[in-house]
């Protein structure tokens, strides 16, 4: 029996889906890579039913929501779908999904390691060890203590809660976590020492970080975002940085991704920047190639999506 077909970037190719995850989606449909499709059209426009998007390498515009007249679905890999047109998509009839939930530890990972690594210096360390030009490691690379500090985190959801979760160390439900909820954020700024960013990118929370909220952080405090680069102001946090009103950052996200080799932020010491790699683990990455598939095929049956985004 002939198995439906997605298109893809190329498995393997810059921007595209790892290879080694290639027979979980070849298991159930014939993949076009997107390369081959632009050359030849007029061969798959008609039989392709999804669009696997990973990261922002396909366009999905107009002008390619015309072109595959019977597309049921673009299936996103990742939660964020800030990258994707959704009521454009709806009004040809096609459904949207991401992968939330398979995302959730891994994220909650990064974050941690990045306030770890940025308390400790452990970049710095690395790189003494590497590269030292001398036996004394400076009084400049002392770092600071996580344990007795207080994190505060905005966006207390599913990422969230596991992030409190770790932080300290219980098992148990929600009061255990020792999350206390602040009225407002200017309270959670001026009270932690640790700063951790976990909300989704939407017009309410573009750059809701900004120079007006770093100015009311402690003067020792690091600030760390595993949300997406545009949830803050980040000229305002080179300002910050520069003029010592925060200690010290630890970024997955940034805008642009990558930022440009010259940029102040990579220049810094007290700066850790990723290249947006929360959930770059083998685990993560094939849980959300699975859940991909799981979408994919409920929008071939014409079942419900189990993670549809609506407008």
């Amino acid at each position: 029996m002939e198995k439906p077909v997605v298109l893809a970037t190329t498995l393997g190719a810059p921007g595209g889906i790892y290879k080694c995850f290639e027979s979980c989606i070849e298991r159930h449909f014939t993949i076009v890579p997107y390369e081959r499709f632009v050359q030849r059209k007029e061969q798959f426009a008609a039989r392709i039913q999804a669009l696997f998007v990973w990261g922002t390498s396909i366009k999905v515009d107009r002008e390619l929501l015309q072109s595959l007249p019977n597309l049921k679905a673009v299936v996103n890999g990742g939660v964020g779908v800030d990258h994707l047109d959704i009521p454009l998509i709806n009004s040809f009839g096609v459904k949207v999904s991401n992968t939330p939930h398979v995302v959730d530890n891994a994220t909650a990972d990064i974050g941690m390691c990045l306030m770890l690594a940025s308390a400790r210096r452990i970049v710095e360390g690395h790189n003494f060890s590497k590269f030292r030009e001398s036996d004394e490691f400076p009084e400049t690379t002392l770092g600071t203590d996580v344990s007795g500090a207080t994190l505060g985190i905005i966006g207390m959801g599913r990422i969230g809660y596991k992030i409190a979760k770790r932080a300290q160390g219980s098992e148990n439900e929600e009061k255990s976590v020792g999350a206390t909820y602040c009225v407002s954020m200017d309270e959670l700024l001026q009270k932690s020492d640790f700063i951790m960013v976990v909300v989704n990118l939407s017009p309410q929370t573009h750059k809701l970080i900004g120079a007006k909220e770093f100015a009311m952080m402690k003067p020792n405090s690091t600030f760390i975002n595993i949300s997406r680069g545009l949830v803050v102001d980040q000229d305002a946090l080179v300002e910050a940085l520069q003029k010592k009103m925060i200690r010290a950052a630890a970024l997955d996200v940034t805008y642009p991704e990558p930022l440009p080799r010259d940029h102040s932020l990579l220049s810094m010491p007290n700066v850790i920047v990723l290249p947006h790699v929360g959930t770059h683990t083998m685990e993560t990455s094939q849980l959300m190639v699975k859940r991909m598939v799981t979408n994919a095929l409920a929008a071939l049956t014409g079942d419900q999506l189990p993670d549809e985004v609506k407008a």
